[in-house]
This record gives structure tokens, C-alpha cells and sequence, in this order.
């Protein structure tokens, strides 16, 4: 339905800015016109002098990192196109997950409680036609980013770190023994230059020289008032079947000035795809339906759209010394996940000893700083997960397909237990878990099963087979080389960087990290 200027006049004031914006950047997507510049440049010269340790590009995610390496006694330099802050709109997350911050004393206890400003239980799994399932302490605790970033700001200023807002990084020349940014009118030199600016980083624009995403999520939402039930959340929901060649997809989380909820989908970057602003309309359409509410009795607080591409050839692998990726610039997040904040927070603790090896060790070439951003199984078999919750725009299919195919696993796994749902619902993908889901349910719902083979193809079915069986090798592999990493202090520091990051590939790669 198009969206009334009576419906429009509810929104906030920025609304269809924001939605012109992310439009015009998934309409650039599917006609391929994906900007590039010559962004990183190389000089056989030596650098006079070097300034920081390292340099990091994005602070929103890259001031967390930021601070963690400042804490430790680096030089770090922080550059932000606008200023550093966060948005009102809450980061969800498990209490467990943040913990971290605590742990490597970014927060103290009594500032982590101030970030929490909502924690709610309990959380549903639903389909059409098949009972909910709930669960508890998954993506149930709600973060203010103001407050956050805030905070891990003043701490990094107050170590000594160098913060450049309102400055854009231009051009990265990378020398033999150093790094030069070019920011604005000035430059600064650094051992080490990180990307931290997302998605639509021009120096990872550049490094994919303009290749086409091949997974696209598209999400619209809002934040409103005026719901009569909102103590519980939705991590994953569907309420209708296949339509304009896609499935939709909803999230819902109890927020401190209302209710949040999302309406997703997963397509590819076809021409033909349909716009944001249609996908903001079908949002509208079915909102009163999934939330059961009138759209005149909601009060919307702010509306929320996105476009988060995602490839295949991941993470993403440079030629470049002294330049390091690090979350969704680097393409290292989940294709059926958001990546950001979660991301950042589950691999912080992985990035920030890493980084501080790799700088004492001087293994800053591309070949080793590429360790830090590894393949990882467990991400790479998620593809045909994406695959298998997408449509081609010229694919037939039955239009209850997807539904029913996922209600079949989220039932298989609810039997299997917690050790299997709880680590599939915060993005960690197990060998046990997932070998244990397959064959439950191919055993109890064959006829769901047997259609992902012609739904996804021959190619990605083969393709996600080599990545499952190495999964099960990087299953096997962690636990026996954990049990020599103490023998590692004998070795060079070059030699104990190598070591430690192959452990942490095989313990990140497995799903591991989650529960050791």
C-alpha cells in the first residue's frame, strides 16, 4: 500500500531522508554502481617519523576496539567523519556476551548496569501453523549507544588517545615501515591502519573492486508507543508465506521508550528487487496484524531502515601491508546476521590480544595480519542458510517453502535442547549441534528437507558440504592444539603470533569461543 500523507505525518521529521538515503544506496547495489576510489596508495619511501602504534577509521565500533589497545599502552588515533556518538536507538544483545567489557575492565560493573536500559524475558521463535518457542537471555538486554560510546570516549581521551571528529580519512599511503593518512588538510603516520567504517567502507569498495554483493538484508522498522503487551521480544518470526519473491521476516524487542520491531528479508541485488520505501509500505500493511495494535493508536519515536550486503568471498582478503578489516568492512559477519555491535563485542577480546601481538611482533605484512580475520567454517556454511531463506527474482517456489523448512529445524533443535538452540540464536554455529539438527530433522520432516537441494542448487549445496566437513576439522583441531599452547613461550615472538592466531581461527572457526 503507499504510505498516506496522514501515515507520513506521524513519523518523525528525518524519516524520509533517512529512507532516501538508504534507498539510493540499495538502489546503486542492484544497478552494480558501486562507488570506488584510489583510497590506498603504496610509496617504496621510509617513513621520518611515526606518530601512533596504530590508526583506526570508525568510531562507532572502532572506539571500543580503540580503547581496549589504549588501555594496554599503545598509540592510538581514532578518525570520525561526524562526531563520535552514539545513536538513540538501543544495541540488543545477551547480558552474558557483555560481560567482556567488564572482563577486559572497559566498564565496571556499575557502569555496565547504567548501559543496560532494558532487559526483558522471554523471547519467541514463531511460524505460522506451528507452536512458539521461547527462550530465555538471548538478545534480551537492550544498550543505550549513547551512554556507551560516551563513556568509552571519555576513558580513551583520558589514556592519552588522540580523537579526530568531523574529519574523513581521504587516502591511505602505505610505506615500508609505517602508514600515512591523509585527514583532511593534515595527515598523521601510524604502524598499523585499521578499518573499522562498515559495510560501505570506500577502502573495501576498493579492495573488492566493485563486485556485486551477492546476499542483500533489508530492514525496516520503527520505535513507537502505544502497544498494549511489551514484555516479551521476537527473535525470529514469520506471519506470512513467500510474497514478491521474498519472505519476510520480524523482530521484536521491549525498548525503554517504547517498542522496537523490525520487518527483514534476505534477497540478492537483482535490478528488478523492489525498493526500501516499498518494503517500509509492506512493514506498515502488516505491523497491525503481527503486533496486533492499530497503526493510529502508536506513537512512532523514530524510524529505522538498513541495507547490509553480504558476499560469499569472505572475509575479505587484501594485498595491502599494514592494513587490517575488522568487522563488517572486513565481510567477516554471518551473511543471516547483522554483524556491528555483536560482532564487535564476540571478537574483542580475540582482535585486541591479536593486534597487540602482531605489533610487538612486528607481523604487520598482509599475509599476517590476515590471521586476524580468518576463515572461519562456521560462518562460511551459513551461506546456504541465507540461500535457503531467499528467492531468485524468476525462482518458483511453494510459498509456504521457507516456512516450513525453518519451523522444521527451530522445532528439531527445541527438542535437541539448549546446548543446540541457544548457540544457533546468537550466531554461533557448532559441528555437534548443527550435524545433530540435520539429522533430526531429516528423520522427522523429510518432506521440508528434501526441497533445499533444488532451492539453493547443486553448486551451494557442494560448496556448503566442503565447508561443513571442515568445521568438523576445526572441531577436532582446537581442543588438541589447545593442549600444547603452553609450549608456545618457547617460540619467537613471529612464531607464538602464527600460533596463537591458528588456535584462535580453529576456536572462533568451531564456535568454541561460546562456551570456553
Amino acid at each position: 500500500m503507499p504510505i498516506s500523507a496522514d501515515m507520513a505525518a506521524k513519523f518523525p521529521a528525518d524519516t524520509f531522508a533517512n529512507l532516501d538515503r538508504v534507498d539510493k544506496m540499495w538502489q546503486n547495489l542492484r544497478q552494480g554502481q558501486i562507488y570506488q576510489r584510489e583510497m590506498v596508495v603504496s610509496s617504496d619511501e621510509f617513513l621520518k617519523t611515526i606518530d601512533f602504534d596504530l590508526a583506526i577509521a570508525g568510531g562507532t565500533l572502532g572506539i571500543i576496539l580503540a580503547a581496549a589497545l589504549q588501555q594496554r599502552g599503545f598509540r592510538v588515533a581514532v578518525i570520525e567523519r561526524g562526531e563520535l556518538k552514539g545513536r538513540a536507538q538501543e544495541w540488543n544483545i545477551s547480558r552474558t556476551e557483555l560481560m567482556v567489557l567488564v572482563e577486559m575492565e572497559l566498564l565496571c560493573a556499575a557502569e555496565l548496569e547504567i548501559a543496560i536500559v532494558t532487559e526483558y524475558n522471554p523471547a519467541r521463535i514463531s511460524f505460522p501453523h506451528t507452536p512458539d518457542i521461547w527462550v530465555r537471555d538471548v538478545l534480551n538486554v537492550g544498550v543505550d549507544p549513547i551512554y556507551l560510546l560516551a563513556t568509552l570516549k571519555a576513558k580513551f581521551l583520558e589514556d592519552g588517545g588522540k580523537l579526530l571528529e568531523f574529519s574523513s580519512c581521504d587516502r591511505v599511503t602505505i610505506h615500508p615501515n609505517g602508514v600515512e593518512i591523509t585527514v583532511g588538510d593534515g595527515k598523521l603516520t601510524s604502524k598499523l591502519f585499521i578499518d573499522a567504517m562498515g559495510h560501505f567502507s570506500p577502502l573495501a569498495a576498493q579492495a573488492r573492486a566493485g563486485v556485486k554483493p551477492e546476499g542483500i538484508c533489508l530492514v525496516v522498522g520503527s520505535c513507537a508507543t502505544g502497544y498494549q503487551q511489551n514484555q516479551t521480544g521476537d527473535i525470529f518470526a514469520s506471519i506470512t508465506p513467500i510474497e514478491h519473491q521474498c519472505q519476510y521476516f520480524w523482530e521484536a524487542f521491549p525498548a525503554r521508550d517504547g517498542r522496537t520491531t523490525y520487518l527483514f528479508t534476505y534477497l540478492d541485488a537483482h535490478p528488478d528487487r523492489f525498493s526500501v520505501e516499498f518494503l517500509f509500505a509492506e512493514y506498515l500493511r502488516l505491523l497491525p496484524t503481527y503486533q496486533q495494535v492499530e497503526l493510529a493508536q502508536l506513537n512512532f519515536q523514530r524510524c529505522l531502515f538498513g541495507c547490509f550486503p553480504s558476499y560469499r568471498d569472505s572475509p575479505l582478503r587484501i594485498a595491502w601491508n599494514r592494513v587490517l578489516l575488522i568487522g563488517d568492512s572486513s565481510g567477516s559477519q554471518s551473511p543471516v546476521s547483522f554483524g556491528g555491535f555483536g560482532a564487535m563485542i564476540r571478537h574483542l577480546s580475540r582482535l585486541t590480544s591479536g593486534i597487540e601481538m602482531a605489533l610487538q611482533a612486528d607481523a604487520l605484512s598482509n599475509n599476517d595480519l590476515q590471521l586476524l580475520q580468518p576463515y572461519q567454517p562456521n560462518i562460511a556454511v551459513t551461506w546456504m542458510f541465507q540461500r535457503a531463506m531467499s528467492v531468485g527474482i524468476e525462482q518458483k517456489v511453494h510459498p509456504d517453502r521457507i516456512n516450513n523448512l525453518l519451523a522444521a529445524v527451530f522445532q528439531s533443535m527445541e527438542h535437541l535442547g539448549d546446548d543446540v538452540l541457544r548457540p544457533f540464536l546468537q550466531d554461533v554455529v557448532q559441528f555437534p549441534a548443527l550435524s545433530r539438527t540435520l539429522f533430526q530433522t531429516s528423520i522427522s520432516n523429510p518432506q521440508a528437507v528434501i526441497p533445499v537441494v533444488p532451492h539453493v542448487g547443486i553448486i551451494t549445496l557442494l560448496d556448503w558440504l566442503i565447508n561443513y566437513i571442515n568445521l568438523g576439522g576445526y572441531s577436532g583441531l582446537y581442543p588438541i592444539a589447545k593442549l600444547i599452547a603452553p609450549l608456545i613461550t618457547q617460540l619467537s615472538p613471529s612464531q607464538q603470533y602464527f600460533y596463537q592466531q591458528s588456535l584462535q581461527a580453529w576456536k572462533y572457526g568451531s564456535g568454541k569461543d561460546l562456551s570456553s
